[in-house]
């Protein structure tokens, strides 16, 4: 099932994010920069800005939360800012299911194009943007340690 977020799941979102970030992040970046208690309350502040603008979407399976994705918009163009699935969930179409909501929700909202950046060592992640039609951005291809990602889409059919 796909919901909106609310303040009561901001710590289970917040453990999950931290959890999905940490099996692509370590041995990469210092573990200071995705864990400890210090980088935990400030995801979590984080995330909660987002749900308060209505732009935090979670996947819940048997009870539990399995995965969350936020969306909004950054200078005009709508962002794709994060998608996270519980490591134990993956290979599930828990992250195909919550992407498809995101469009779902663009589409009704007129948008017909997104952007999101990937760690560029996140092959999984990588691969799961390119099948889902994400392409590289010709203009702006890099933010630092990340791939900027395009996507346009179909209008909503009258």
């Amino acid at each position: 099932m796909i919901r909106n977020a609310t303040p009561d799941d901001l710590d289970a979102i917040a453990a999950l994010h931290l959890d999905a970030r940490s099996t692509y992040y370590r041995g990469h970046v210092p573990d200071a920069e995705f864990a400890g208690p210090e980088e935990l309350a400030r995801t979590r502040a984080g995330w909660g800005r987002a749900v308060e603008r209505g732009e935090v979407l979670c996947a819940e399976r048997d009870g539990e939360m399995a995965g969350v994705a936020a969306y909004g918009r950054v200078d005009g163009t709508m962002m794709l800012t994060q998608l996270h699935v519980r490591p134990d969930r993956w290979r599930r179409g828990v992250g195909a299911e919550l992407h498809a909501a995101c469009l779902d929700r663009w589409r009704a909202a007129g948008v017909t194009g997104a952007r999101l950046e990937v760690f560029e060592k996140n092959e999984r992640a990588r691969a799961f943007y390119a099948a889902h039609g994400w392409t590289p951005d010709t203009d702006a291809p890099r933010s630092g340690t990340h791939l900027v990602l395009r996507l346009t889409l179909e209008p909503v059919a009258e």
